[in-house]
């Protein structure tokens, strides 16, 4: 194999593979990235030749990169410290060799992710970088070659047991104060855009926007405490959602979303969603599973998320947050009714798994289709927008108001 400067190639049955262009640890680079002119990704191509496809992009400086294999669908991710990528919109769509897709974008802080769909297995076969290529870039080459299932398994049962060596542990909860607490969670981010309309313009944006704006009116209000799962544009996993809702043992849960139905122009209308075992409608199961997998679309294992009830105790409160869970949905569903277009039948359940924690009143908002151009309009307008936060602020109130009434009212009974 062909050595170049500033290279150091690994074994392609080693799962952890390192290409140290700039000299030490992984992520070494990220904060003299942070320190200095960001790194840009400013071109990606890719090549094949035979059994060999070569993911080639460019940086403006060197960087230490990370791959690994998972399975169930193939992929290959490729972890950078963070990185802008200046790509076309269109970048990573077409098949090409093995890659049948690729994606891109912020993982998480200090840390950005390329995602590459597999068409059949393969592996590493080798990772340089040309520090001087062309235009005073460097060249990152990811090559992969195909190879046998059985192989393909075995390095990505590696990587998995890697990733799991080397979680980070959960910050500690923060101190709770004696007002309810509210976790607003903008659904999707970084990496993982969601939805898109015809436009350009992608859900992890708008819901990441509108969030924000409901976290305002509800912090005026001085009587909440709010945390947001995201507040950038950052990929946050499913369970970490959960975790982090129940690590600041959350009042309240609301997620936001906004859905896209290739050729349902005409389909249009928000929706309220419940966490439910069993879905109301074969629509809503269908969402739920898209939901779902936004961590595999973001080169994440899934992991179950606990919920489960061992005793009657847990199962008594799992029906009372379900209760509750409902009975906001209910009062979002009546906000709104004079001001959105609603779903012909506005409150649904599924299985989503961010709405999966026992013991936290939890619901889903989708605000509306962007593959719906009526929706779109009103998703982009900021009066609408200030209308539907005033009545999400509105139904909160009304929720803590009348749960605080029970809690009273319990109180002195006999």
């Amino acid at each position: 194999m062909r050595n170049k400067p500033f290279i150091r190639l690994i074994h392609a049955g080693l799962l952890a593979m390192f290409v140290a262009l700039a000299g030490g640890p992984a992520w070494a680079n990220a904060d003299a990235g942070k320190a200095g002119a960001p790194i840009i990704a400013a071109d990606v191509s890719v090549e094949v030749d035979g059994p060999t496809t070569r993911f080639k992009i460019a940086l403006s400086k060197p960087v230490t990169a990370q791959a690994s294999l998972m399975e169930r669908p193939d992929r290959l991710i490729i972890d950078l410290p963070e990185v802008a990528f200046h790509l076309p919109p269109d970048s990573g769509r077409q098949r090409a060799g093995v890659i049948s897709s690729f994606r891109y974008g912020l993982f998480a802080p200090g840390r950005s992710r390329v995602v590459m769909d597999l068409a059949q297995p393969a592996t590493v076969s080798g990772m340089t970088v040309d520090a001087n290529a062309p235009g005073g870039t460097a060249l990152l080459t990811i090559e992969l070659t195909r190879t046998e299932r059985d192989d393909f398994r075995r390095v990505a049962a590696d990587s998995a047991a890697k990733a799991a060596q080397t979680t980070a542990a959960e910050p500690a909860a923060a101190p709770k104060d004696a007002r309810p607490v509210v976790v607003i969670d903008p659904g999707h981010g970084g990496i993982d855009p969601g939805a898109n309309s015809s436009n350009g313009v992608f859900e992890k944006d708008l819901v990441l926007s509108f969030a924000q704006k409901l976290q305002k009116k509800l912090e005026e209000s001085g009587r909440y405490r709010v945390v947001m799962t995201r507040d950038k544009d950052v990929f946050v996993s499913l369970s970490d959602r959960v975790r982090a809702a129940r690590r600041v043992q959350a009042d309240l849960f609301i997620s936001i979303h906004a859905d896209s139905i290739s050729g349902g122009q005409e389909v249009r209308g928000l929706t309220v969603y419940t966490g439910s075992e069993r879905a109301s409608d074969a629509d809503s199961a269908r969402l739920a599973d898209r939901e779902n997998k936004a961590d595999a679309m973001a080169g994440v294992e899934p992991t179950d998320i606990p919920d489960e009830v061992s005793d009657i105790l847990q199962e008594l409160t799992l029906r009372e947050t379900r209760s509750f869970s409902h009975s906001f949905a209910t009062r979002l569903v009546g906000e709104f009714d004079s001001i959105a277009r609603l779903n012909k039948n506005p409150h649904r359940q599924a299985r989503f798994q961010v709405l999966r924690a026992h013991d936290v009143p939890s619901v889903l908002v989708e605000l509306g289709y962007l593959s719906s151009k009526q929706d779109l309009d009103l998703l982009m307008s900021e009066e609408w927008r200030e209308k539907m936060v005033d009545a999400m602020s509105g139904a909160v109130d009304r929720f803590f108001a009348t749960r605080l009434a029970r809690q009273g009212a319990a109180a002195v009974l006999p």
